[in-house]
Protein backbone atom coordinates (compact mmCIF):
# COMPACT_ATOMS: atom_id res chain seq x y z
CA UNK A 1 0.00 0.00 0.00
CA UNK A 2 1.32 3.46 -0.93
CA UNK A 3 0.43 6.54 1.12
CA UNK A 4 -1.86 9.18 -0.34
CA UNK A 5 0.85 11.83 0.03
CA UNK A 6 3.40 9.77 -1.90
CA UNK A 7 0.86 8.77 -4.55
CA UNK A 8 -0.15 12.40 -5.06
CA UNK A 9 3.48 13.51 -5.33
CA UNK A 10 4.19 10.90 -7.99
CA UNK A 11 0.96 11.70 -9.84
CA UNK A 12 1.85 15.39 -9.92
CA UNK A 13 5.29 14.56 -11.30
CA UNK A 14 3.80 12.29 -13.96
CA UNK A 15 1.71 15.23 -15.15
CA UNK A 16 4.52 17.79 -14.97
CA UNK A 17 5.00 19.44 -18.36
CA UNK A 18 6.97 22.69 -18.25
CA UNK A 19 7.39 24.89 -21.30
CA UNK A 20 10.20 23.88 -23.62
CA UNK A 21 13.26 26.11 -23.74
CA UNK A 22 14.48 24.91 -27.15
CA UNK A 23 16.14 27.58 -29.30
CA UNK A 24 14.89 27.99 -32.85
CA UNK A 25 18.04 26.48 -34.36
CA UNK A 26 18.25 23.42 -32.07
CA UNK A 27 17.77 20.88 -34.87
CA UNK A 28 20.12 22.72 -37.22
CA UNK A 29 22.79 22.96 -34.52
CA UNK A 30 22.80 19.25 -33.80
CA UNK A 31 22.55 18.24 -37.45
CA UNK A 32 25.57 20.39 -38.28
CA UNK A 33 27.50 19.33 -35.19
CA UNK A 34 26.99 15.61 -35.73
CA UNK A 35 28.00 15.97 -39.39
CA UNK A 36 31.16 17.78 -38.34
CA UNK A 37 32.28 14.99 -36.01
CA UNK A 38 30.93 12.00 -37.93
CA UNK A 39 34.22 11.15 -39.64
CA UNK A 40 36.60 12.41 -36.98
CA UNK A 41 39.08 9.57 -36.31
CA UNK A 42 39.21 7.95 -32.89
CA UNK A 43 43.03 7.58 -32.90
CA UNK A 44 42.62 4.87 -30.28
CA UNK A 45 45.17 2.77 -28.49
CA UNK A 46 44.37 -0.47 -26.64
CA UNK A 47 46.64 -2.33 -24.23
CA UNK A 48 45.77 -5.32 -22.03
CA UNK A 49 46.28 -4.75 -18.30
CA UNK A 50 46.74 -7.36 -15.54
CA UNK A 51 44.12 -7.53 -12.78
CA UNK A 52 43.55 -9.84 -9.78
CA UNK A 53 40.52 -11.30 -11.59
CA UNK A 54 41.11 -14.64 -13.32
CA UNK A 55 37.81 -14.70 -15.21
CA UNK A 56 37.89 -11.14 -16.54
CA UNK A 57 40.10 -9.48 -19.12
CA UNK A 58 40.79 -5.74 -18.86
CA UNK A 59 42.22 -3.39 -21.47
CA UNK A 60 43.38 0.19 -21.02
CA UNK A 61 41.99 2.30 -23.85
CA UNK A 62 42.68 5.82 -25.03
CA UNK A 63 40.66 7.45 -27.77
CA UNK A 64 39.81 10.94 -29.02
CA UNK A 65 36.41 12.62 -29.08
CA UNK A 66 35.73 16.34 -29.38
CA UNK A 67 39.39 17.32 -29.80
CA UNK A 68 42.84 15.78 -29.44
CA UNK A 69 42.52 15.18 -25.69
CA UNK A 70 43.44 11.50 -25.04
CA UNK A 71 40.35 10.12 -23.27
CA UNK A 72 40.99 7.18 -20.96
CA UNK A 73 38.75 4.15 -20.56
CA UNK A 74 38.57 0.54 -19.42
CA UNK A 75 37.34 -2.15 -21.77
CA UNK A 76 36.41 -5.17 -19.65
CA UNK A 77 35.05 -8.51 -20.87
CA UNK A 78 34.73 -12.12 -19.72
CA UNK A 79 37.97 -14.03 -20.25
CA UNK A 80 38.05 -16.82 -22.79
CA UNK A 81 35.40 -15.32 -25.09
CA UNK A 82 37.67 -13.39 -27.43
CA UNK A 83 36.02 -14.77 -30.57
CA UNK A 84 32.47 -14.03 -29.44
CA UNK A 85 30.68 -10.75 -30.17
CA UNK A 86 29.25 -9.77 -26.78
CA UNK A 87 26.69 -7.22 -25.70
CA UNK A 88 28.49 -4.13 -24.42
CA UNK A 89 27.57 -1.52 -21.79
CA UNK A 90 29.13 1.90 -22.35
CA UNK A 91 29.35 3.56 -18.93
CA UNK A 92 29.62 7.21 -17.95
CA UNK A 93 30.42 8.24 -14.36
CA UNK A 94 29.00 10.97 -12.14
CA UNK A 95 30.33 14.50 -11.76
CA UNK A 96 33.89 14.72 -10.32
CA UNK A 97 34.20 10.91 -10.58
CA UNK A 98 36.21 8.62 -12.84
CA UNK A 99 36.13 5.27 -14.60
CA UNK A 100 37.66 3.74 -11.47
CA UNK A 101 39.18 0.26 -11.58
CA UNK A 102 38.33 -2.72 -13.82
CA UNK A 103 37.17 -4.69 -10.77
CA UNK A 104 34.17 -2.38 -10.46
CA UNK A 105 32.67 -3.92 -13.60
CA UNK A 106 33.12 -7.60 -12.75
CA UNK A 107 29.40 -8.10 -12.08
CA UNK A 108 28.60 -7.17 -15.68
CA UNK A 109 31.30 -9.46 -17.04
CA UNK A 110 29.79 -12.21 -14.87
CA UNK A 111 26.55 -11.68 -16.81
CA UNK A 112 28.42 -12.25 -20.06
CA UNK A 113 28.66 -8.59 -21.07
CA UNK A 114 31.56 -6.42 -22.09
CA UNK A 115 31.90 -2.95 -20.55
CA UNK A 116 33.51 0.20 -21.88
CA UNK A 117 33.81 2.64 -18.97
CA UNK A 118 35.23 6.05 -19.82
CA UNK A 119 36.55 9.08 -17.99
CA UNK A 120 34.78 12.39 -18.45
CA UNK A 121 37.44 14.88 -19.44
CA UNK A 122 39.13 16.97 -16.78
CA UNK A 123 37.38 15.41 -13.80
CA UNK A 124 38.59 12.83 -11.28
CA UNK A 125 40.10 10.29 -13.64
CA UNK A 126 43.26 10.00 -15.72
CA UNK A 127 41.97 12.21 -18.52
CA UNK A 128 42.98 15.82 -19.04
CA UNK A 129 41.13 18.54 -20.90
CA UNK A 130 42.55 20.49 -23.84
CA UNK A 131 39.36 22.44 -24.41
CA UNK A 132 40.24 26.16 -24.62
CA UNK A 133 38.72 28.66 -22.22
CA UNK A 134 38.26 32.25 -23.33
CA UNK A 135 36.37 33.50 -20.27
CA UNK A 136 36.68 32.93 -16.54
CA UNK A 137 34.98 30.00 -14.83
CA UNK A 138 33.39 29.40 -11.46
CA UNK A 139 34.40 26.31 -9.47
CA UNK A 140 34.43 23.00 -11.33
CA UNK A 141 34.10 22.41 -15.06
CA UNK A 142 30.51 23.22 -15.95
CA UNK A 143 31.04 26.89 -16.79
CA UNK A 144 33.94 26.35 -19.17
CA UNK A 145 32.87 27.99 -22.44
CA UNK A 146 29.31 28.49 -21.16
CA UNK A 147 28.87 31.73 -23.14
CA UNK A 148 29.31 29.94 -26.48
CA UNK A 149 27.54 26.70 -27.37
CA UNK A 150 30.32 25.86 -29.85
CA UNK A 151 32.97 25.96 -27.10
CA UNK A 152 30.88 24.78 -24.14
CA UNK A 153 32.14 21.99 -21.90
CA UNK A 154 28.89 20.07 -22.35
CA UNK A 155 29.44 19.98 -26.10
CA UNK A 156 32.88 18.46 -25.60
CA UNK A 157 31.71 15.77 -23.17
CA UNK A 158 28.68 14.97 -25.35
CA UNK A 159 30.87 14.35 -28.39
CA UNK A 160 33.26 12.34 -26.20
CA UNK A 161 30.31 10.19 -25.09
CA UNK A 162 29.08 9.69 -28.65
CA UNK A 163 32.55 8.65 -29.78
CA UNK A 164 32.71 6.12 -26.93
CA UNK A 165 29.74 4.19 -28.35
CA UNK A 166 31.27 4.50 -31.80
CA UNK A 167 34.47 2.94 -30.46
CA UNK A 168 32.57 0.06 -28.87
CA UNK A 169 30.52 -0.60 -32.01
CA UNK A 170 33.68 -0.95 -34.10
CA UNK A 171 35.09 -3.77 -31.94
CA UNK A 172 35.11 -7.26 -33.47
CA UNK A 173 34.28 -8.73 -30.04
CA UNK A 174 31.25 -6.47 -29.50
CA UNK A 175 27.82 -7.10 -30.96
CA UNK A 176 27.06 -3.65 -32.40
CA UNK A 177 23.33 -4.38 -32.31
CA UNK A 178 23.43 -4.91 -28.52
CA UNK A 179 25.06 -1.82 -27.04
CA UNK A 180 23.66 -0.11 -23.95
CA UNK A 181 24.48 3.30 -22.54
CA UNK A 182 24.47 3.51 -18.76
CA UNK A 183 25.18 6.13 -16.12
CA UNK A 184 24.04 7.95 -13.01
CA UNK A 185 23.75 11.68 -12.34
CA UNK A 186 26.07 13.33 -14.88
CA UNK A 187 26.47 9.87 -16.38
CA UNK A 188 22.70 9.49 -16.57
CA UNK A 189 22.50 12.77 -18.48
CA UNK A 190 25.20 11.59 -20.88
CA UNK A 191 23.32 8.31 -21.36
CA UNK A 192 20.16 10.24 -22.27
CA UNK A 193 21.81 12.66 -24.65
CA UNK A 194 23.73 9.83 -26.32
CA UNK A 195 20.48 7.89 -26.76
CA UNK A 196 18.92 11.03 -28.25
CA UNK A 197 21.72 11.81 -30.72
CA UNK A 198 23.19 8.42 -31.71
CA UNK A 199 21.61 5.54 -33.59
CA UNK A 200 24.10 3.04 -32.09
CA UNK A 201 22.68 2.26 -28.63
CA UNK A 202 19.92 -0.34 -28.42
CA UNK A 203 18.87 0.44 -24.82
CA UNK A 204 19.65 3.10 -22.22
CA UNK A 205 19.81 3.29 -18.44
CA UNK A 206 19.75 6.78 -16.93
CA UNK A 207 19.81 6.76 -13.15
CA UNK A 208 19.03 10.02 -11.31
CA UNK A 209 20.04 11.88 -14.50
CA UNK A 210 21.40 15.40 -14.75
CA UNK A 211 21.13 17.60 -17.89
CA UNK A 212 17.34 17.75 -17.53
CA UNK A 213 15.10 20.86 -17.19
CA UNK A 214 18.22 22.88 -16.49
CA UNK A 215 16.49 26.24 -16.14
CA UNK A 216 14.75 24.73 -13.08
CA UNK A 217 17.96 23.07 -11.95
CA UNK A 218 20.09 26.22 -12.03
CA UNK A 219 17.53 27.85 -9.75
CA UNK A 220 17.03 25.02 -7.25
CA UNK A 221 19.63 22.28 -7.54
CA UNK A 222 22.63 21.54 -5.32
CA UNK A 223 24.30 19.79 -8.27
CA UNK A 224 26.92 20.95 -10.73
CA UNK A 225 24.35 23.44 -12.00
CA UNK A 226 25.00 25.55 -8.90
CA UNK A 227 28.30 26.38 -10.62
CA UNK A 228 26.31 28.01 -13.40
CA UNK A 229 24.28 29.85 -10.74
CA UNK A 230 27.52 31.09 -9.15
CA UNK A 231 28.73 32.23 -12.56
CA UNK A 232 25.53 34.20 -13.19
CA UNK A 233 25.64 35.64 -9.67
CA UNK A 234 29.05 37.04 -10.58
CA UNK A 235 28.03 38.10 -14.08
CA UNK A 236 24.25 38.72 -13.99
CA UNK A 237 24.36 40.35 -17.42
CA UNK A 238 25.09 36.90 -18.87
CA UNK A 239 22.00 35.11 -17.49
CA UNK A 240 20.20 35.01 -20.83
CA UNK A 241 23.23 33.64 -22.68
CA UNK A 242 23.90 31.00 -20.01
CA UNK A 243 20.31 29.75 -20.16
CA UNK A 244 20.39 29.71 -23.96
CA UNK A 245 23.63 27.71 -24.04
CA UNK A 246 22.28 25.17 -21.56
CA UNK A 247 19.09 24.78 -23.60
CA UNK A 248 20.96 23.11 -26.49
CA UNK A 249 21.94 20.25 -24.16
CA UNK A 250 18.78 19.99 -22.09
CA UNK A 251 16.96 16.67 -22.29
CA UNK A 252 13.73 18.59 -21.76
CA UNK A 253 14.25 19.76 -25.35
CA UNK A 254 15.88 16.58 -26.71
CA UNK A 255 13.76 13.94 -24.98
CA UNK A 256 11.50 13.35 -27.97
CA UNK A 257 14.56 12.17 -29.93
CA UNK A 258 15.01 9.07 -27.73
CA UNK A 259 13.63 6.06 -29.63
CA UNK A 260 15.07 3.10 -27.71
CA UNK A 261 13.91 1.26 -24.55
CA UNK A 262 14.85 3.24 -21.48
CA UNK A 263 15.07 2.69 -17.72
CA UNK A 264 15.26 5.76 -15.47
CA UNK A 265 15.48 6.10 -11.70
CA UNK A 266 14.45 8.98 -9.44
CA UNK A 267 14.65 9.63 -5.69
CA UNK A 268 11.98 11.91 -4.30
CA UNK A 269 14.40 13.24 -1.68
CA UNK A 270 17.08 14.04 -4.28
CA UNK A 271 18.20 17.68 -4.01
CA UNK A 272 20.93 17.27 -6.63
CA UNK A 273 18.92 16.01 -9.60
CA UNK A 274 15.50 17.04 -8.43
CA UNK A 275 12.46 14.91 -9.31
CA UNK A 276 10.91 17.80 -11.28
CA UNK A 277 13.92 17.92 -13.59
CA UNK A 278 13.93 14.17 -14.21
CA UNK A 279 10.20 13.89 -14.84
CA UNK A 280 10.18 16.97 -17.08
CA UNK A 281 12.50 15.14 -19.50
CA UNK A 282 11.06 11.66 -18.92
CA UNK A 283 7.52 12.81 -19.71
CA UNK A 284 8.71 14.06 -23.11
CA UNK A 285 10.07 10.66 -24.15
CA UNK A 286 7.77 8.54 -26.31
CA UNK A 287 9.97 5.44 -26.54
CA UNK A 288 9.29 2.28 -24.48
CA UNK A 289 10.25 3.43 -21.01
CA UNK A 290 10.03 2.76 -17.29
CA UNK A 291 10.89 4.91 -14.31
CA UNK A 292 11.70 3.56 -10.87
CA UNK A 293 10.65 6.05 -8.21
CA UNK A 294 12.12 5.68 -4.72
CA UNK A 295 10.21 7.95 -2.29
CA UNK A 296 12.86 7.93 0.44
CA UNK A 297 16.05 7.94 -1.65
CA UNK A 298 18.29 10.95 -2.19
CA UNK A 299 21.02 11.28 -4.78
CA UNK A 300 22.22 7.71 -4.93
CA UNK A 301 21.43 4.37 -6.54
CA UNK A 302 20.74 1.53 -4.14
CA UNK A 303 21.44 -2.20 -4.61
CA UNK A 304 17.75 -2.91 -5.26
CA UNK A 305 17.87 -0.70 -8.33
CA UNK A 306 21.16 -2.23 -9.45
CA UNK A 307 19.38 -5.59 -9.50
CA UNK A 308 16.50 -4.02 -11.42
CA UNK A 309 18.98 -2.64 -13.95
CA UNK A 310 20.59 -6.03 -14.41
CA UNK A 311 17.17 -7.56 -15.05
CA UNK A 312 16.34 -4.79 -17.52
CA UNK A 313 19.51 -5.43 -19.53
CA UNK A 314 19.02 -9.18 -19.33
CA UNK A 315 15.50 -8.73 -20.70
CA UNK A 316 16.85 -6.97 -23.78
CA UNK A 317 20.22 -8.69 -24.24
CA UNK A 318 19.66 -12.17 -22.81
Amino acid sequence: MISHAIARRIRDLEQYSPMLTAPADLDEFWSRTLDTFRDKPLNDHVEEQPTPMRTVQAFKVTYEGFDDTPLSGWFVRPAGQEQEALPCIVMYHGYTGSKGYPEEYAQWAAMGYAVFAVDVRGQGGETGNRLPSEFGMSTGWLTQGILDKEQFYYLAITIDALKAVEWAAARHDVDASRIAVYGASQGGGLSLITAALSDIPAVAVANIPNMCHMDFGILNSESSLKEAAQFVSRYPEHLGQVLQTLSYFDMLNLGDRVKIPLLVSCGLKDMVCLPETIFAAYNRIRAPKDIAVYPFDGHYVGPHHTRRTMEFLQQHFG
